[in-house]
């Protein structure tokens, strides 16, 4: 408690935003930003769900689309469509989703996922879920979205990085 009585981080604030039908938010704390959709660069041997690079001022970053990471099937991109820079525990990756939006919420209102409901999302990836009103938002557990492999290849993403690597071999 406060000097006025106000329970201290009773809120919290997130980053909703929508993943094809569903909506899911991160905690704004591992929010580095939203930008536009830019182009984004390819890169050989990445996993799937791994659109490629961007340059985002002067960081190379990997951009991952979460509607593949999740196995959700989204709608066409259109102007709605942004990319949400995280960290992921040591890697800064941009996540593709739709209507970004910062909301407060009350702590109280996290409640633990039902198993069944989350079945269609790898379980693993849920930190809990938010009733807000009518609507329901998947508190996504950003660091654990990449698994320790993933990340690690992320993280070599940088296209200098193989130029590194083939000279000191």
């Amino acid at each position: 408690m406060d000097d006025k009585g106000y329970a201290v981080d009773s809120e919290m604030q997130i980053v909703a935003f929508r993943v094809g039908h569903e909506e899911f938010g991160v905690d704004v704390k591992k929010v580095e930003g939203v930008i536009s959709l830019v182009d984004i660069t390819r890169m050989p041997r990445s996993p799937e769900f791994v659109e490629g690079i961007i340059n985002l001022r002067g960081q190379i970053i990997a951009v991952v689309d979460l509607a593949a990471r999740l196995g959700i099937e989204a709608p066409e991109r259109g102007p709605a469509t942004r990319i949400v820079v995280v960290e992921a525990q040591d890697v800064k990756v941009g996540l593709i989703v739709d209507l970004p939006e910062v909301i407060n919420i009350d702590r109280d209102d996290i409640e633990a996922s039902p198993a069944l409901a989350a079945a269609d999302i790898e379980s693993s990836f849920i930190k809990g879920v938010v009733k807000l009103g009518e609507r329901l938002l998947i508190l996504l557990e950003v660091d654990r979205v990449l698994s320790d492999e993933e990340r690690a290849g992320i993280g070599e993403m940088d296209p200098d990085s193989e130029e590194q690597a083939e000279e000191e071999a």
